[in-house]
């Protein structure tokens, strides 16, 4: 087992936590009631889920960890495409709430079926778990966009399908969330998500192709970058 670094594990968790009371009021503020039942599963899944991943990760690699605890990307570009992701999310969590609190989509469109607000949990947890095979395969998937000493290109496990697997959970979290909340007026705030994934995986890829070597070789080998057969 790697060699464990002091305080990373706890600086971890102590994030997460901080994530959860953030998550929690942004969902039960706006909605006005600890009786939104779909956003106590959706913490409840993030805790379990987010807590085995960084207890797992961390006994295998204290590095990575480490490295997914460093947030702040040096280039402006990245920067900006951050704000921009978290306006949208935390715009969407509110939106739930609110969502719940005066019932805007039972009365615009219809009430989002028992069947798909599970779905919708499920398809969290299906990016949670791709996500988490990502940062299993490759070490130096970290939180910022950089090429570090001794990376190599990684071409096996979700990058033998796709070049950028982890936006692919990310994604498909995000576009499962507001069902998984039971808000269809939600969905195009969270939709919205997705390009900005995009914006930031087209610009990792050039730094890629510019400072590791063998990447642009398997771009050519991979061609798709985000969703199999698609793109």
């Amino acid at each position: 087992m790697p060699e464990a670094k002091p305080n990373v594990l706890f600086r971890g968790l102590r994030r997460m936590v901080l994530t959860f009371l953030v998550l929690a009021l942004l969902l039960f503020a706006p909605a006005g009631s600890f009786r939104f039942w779909p956003a106590w599963a959706y913490i409840l899944i993030m805790a379990v889920f987010w807590t085995f991943f960084s207890v797992d990760l961390y006994r295998r690699s204290p590095d990575l960890v480490e490295r997914r605890l460093q947030a702040k990307e040096p280039e402006h570009k990245q920067k900006l495409i951050l704000k921009i992701f978290s306006v949208f999310l935390y715009a969407g969590f509110i939106l739930c709430g609110l969502d719940f609190r005066f019932g805007w989509s039972p009365q615009w469109i219809t009430r989002v079926p028992l069947g798909l607000m599970v779905a919708g949990q499920f398809g969290v947890i299906a990016g949670y778990l791709l996500v988490y095979w990502v940062m299993r395969t490759n070490a130096f998937a970290a939180s910022i966009i950089r090429v570090e000493a001794g990376q190599r290109v990684i071409d096996t496990g979700p990058y033998a399908l796709v070049r950028h697997p982890m936006y692919t959970g990310m994604a498909l979290t995000a576009l499962s969330t507001p069902l998984a909340l039971g808000s269809y007026v939600a969905v195009p705030i969270f939709a919205m998500i997705v390009p900005v994934l995009i914006c930031r995986l087209q610009h990792e890829e050039k730094t890629l192709c510019r400072d590791l070597s063998g990447y642009t070789d398997y771009c050519i080998r991979t061609p798709f970058r985000l969703i199999l057969w698609i793109w």
